[in-house]
C-alpha cells in the first residue's frame, strides 16, 4: 500500500532536493505533515551550479537542513566504465541521467542509513524513468527503507496541480517564489551531461534547436577551424589529454570543455522509457562523446569480427541495464567484467580532428595489441598476405554457394 502525506507524521524522512520549487514545496508540505524532514542533495559536478552549497541556502528558508554529499569521484567512475563499454541508448543518450542516479542514490541512501532515516522521499514524477530509478536502487541497498513518492500521492496531485498553486503555498509560509514563464523544456544535469525534455519538446514539430547548450555550443557557432586533440587510453580508461594526464573526473570536466566549445555530443532521441512509453529528448555530453569516439576507434585496431560482435551485444546491453536501473545487477556487472577483457588491450593514443560538431579519425599510434597490419592489408605488392593463397579459400566459398543454387534457397529478386 502506498504512502499518503496523512502517514508520514512522526516519521523521519530524507528527502532528495535540488532546491527548485518542487523540493521546496514537498518539504514544506511534509514538515506540514508533522514529519521530521531532513534533505539531501548530490554533488554530482553539475555544470549548471556555480557553488553546489547554494543547494543548501535555497532550502534554508523552508525550515531544513541539507546535507550535500560528494560522488563526483563514484560519478566519474561510473562515466569511465559506461565509456569502456560504449554503452549509449536510443539515439546515441550517453546515459548521463542513468548514471546519475545509480550513483546518486547508492551514496545517498548510506548516508540516509546513518541517520537512522527509514523513508527516502524523491520527487519524481509517475510518468518518467527516474521513480523506477529511485526506488529500485532504494531497495537493493536498503532493502528494508520506505520509499514515499509525492508526486504519485493523489492528496498532493490534488492540492498541488500546477506550479502557480505551489508559489501561492509557499508564499502563506512566508517563502517567496516564481511560477516564472512558461518553460520551454525541462533539464537535469551532472557532469557526463545534460538531459532536456517536455513543455516544446513533446511536439515532434519542434526543432530540437531550441535548446540552449549548457556545456558548450551547436555545431554552426563552433569556430571555423579544426581543433586537434589527443586521448591517451590505458586499457579501456582515458588517462590524459593532450599530453596531460589527469584524475578521472578532472578529465572528464577537460573533455566536456574542449568537446564542447566545438560543438560536439548533440544527439536527439525518441527513446523508450522504463515504463513503456517513448519519450523525446535532446541531450548534450561532449566529453562523453569525444572521448567514446575516441576509444572506439582503439577498438577498431584490436577487435577482430567475433570479437567485435560479442562486444557489440555487451555494449547494447550494458546501455539498457543502466537505463532501466540496474547498473548494480549481477547481470551487470558480468558484462562489464567481458568488457574489461577486451578493454585490457586497448592501449594507445588517439589523436582526432574536432570541427563544428564533427569528430574524425587523424592517428592512432601505440597500439601494441592492434591487429592491423600494414602489408597484409596492402593493395600493392608486399610481404604480407600472398594474393595466390586466397585461390583456395575462395573455391572452399563456391562449393556452398552454389549448392544453396541447387537446393532453389537462392532465388532472384
Amino acid at each position: 500500500m502506498a504512502l499518503t502525506v496523512n502517514d508520514l507524521k512522526g516519521k523521519k524522512l530524507g528527502v532528495c532536493v535540488s532546491g527548485g520549487l518542487d523540493s521546496k514545496t514537498i518539504s514544506v508540505r511534509l514538515r506540514e505533515a508533522g514529519a521530521n524532514v531532513l534533505c539531501f542533495t548530490a554533488d554530482l559536478g553539475q555544470p549548471d551550479e556555480k557553488d553546489i552549497r547554494d543547494v543548501a541556502k535555497k532550502m534554508a528558508p523552508c525550515g531544513v537542513k541539507t546535507v550535500i554529499v560528494d560522488v563526483k569521484k563514484e560519478m566519474a567512475e561510473a562515466c569511465f566504465k559506461t565509456i569502456m563499454a560504449e554503452a549509449t541508448y536510443d539515439g546515441g543518450y550517453w546515459n548521463s541521467t542513468g548514471i546519475g542516479r545509480a550513483v546518486t542514490v547508492k551514496k545517498l541512501v548510506q548516508e540516509m542509513k546513518k541517520r537512522g532515516i527509514d523513508i527516502l522521499v524523491h520527487g519524481a514524477t509517475g510518468r518518467g524513468n527516474d521513480q523506477m530509478r529511485f526506488e529500485r536502487y532504494t531497495n537493493q541497498f536498503a532493502p528494508k527503507m520506505t520509499v514515499y513518492a509525492p508526486w504519485r500521492d493523489a492528496l498532493l496531485l490534488k492540492e498541488f496541480p500546477g506550479r502557480t498553486q505551489m508559489c501561492e503555498y509557499l508564499a502563506k509560509h512566508g517563502i517567496i517564489a516564481f511560477p516564472g514563464g512558461k518553460k520551454r523544456y525541462s533539464t537535469d544535469c551532472n557532469v557526463a551531461g545534460l538531459s532536456h525534455e517536455a513543455e516544446d519538446l513533446e511536439s515532434m514539430e519542434t526543432a530540437m534547436t531550441i535548446v540552449e547548450p549548457t556545456m558548450g555550443v551547436w555545431p554552426m557557432q563552433a569556430p571555423n577551424k579544426i581543433e586537434s586533440v589527443e586521448i591517451e587510453f590505458k586499457e579501456g580508461r582515458p588517462v590524459a589529454i593532450n599530453g596531460e594526464k589527469l584524475k578521472p573526473f578532472d578529465l572528464l570536466v577537460k573533455a566536456n570543455e574542449v568537446g564542447g566549445r566545438n560543438g560536439v555530443g548533440m544527439s536527439h532521441a525518441l527513446e523508450n522509457r522504463i515504463i513503456g512509453t517513448k519519450s523525446r529528448g535532446v541531450y548534450e555530453a561532449p566529453g562523453m562523446e569525444l572521448l567514446g569516439r575516441s576509444l572506439r576507434y582503439v577498438y577498431h585496431a584490436i577487435l577482430d569480427k567475433r570479437a567485435t560482435t560479442m562486444f557489440d551485444r555487451l555494449s547494447r546491453f550494458i546501455a539498457v541495464q543502466i537505463y532501466d536501473g540496474r547498473y548494480y545487477d549481477l547481470a551487470t556487472k558480468a558484462a562489464f567484467a567481458a568488457v574489461d577483457t577486451f578493454a585490457a588491450k586497448a592501449t594507445g593514443k588517439v589523436k582526432v580532428g574536432l570541427y563544428k560538431g564533427n569528430i574524425f579519425f587523424q592517428s592512432l599510434t601505440g597500439v601494441k595489441a592492434s591487429l592491423y597490419f600494414e602489408a597484409d592489408a596492402s593493395m600493392e605488392a608486399s610481404k604480407g598476405l600472398n594474393p595466390a593463397s586466397s585461390q583456395g579459400f575462395a573455391e572452399i566459398q563456391s562449393v556452398e554457394a552454389r549448392s544453396m543454387a541447387k537446393a532453389g534457397q537462392v532465388t532472384e529478386y
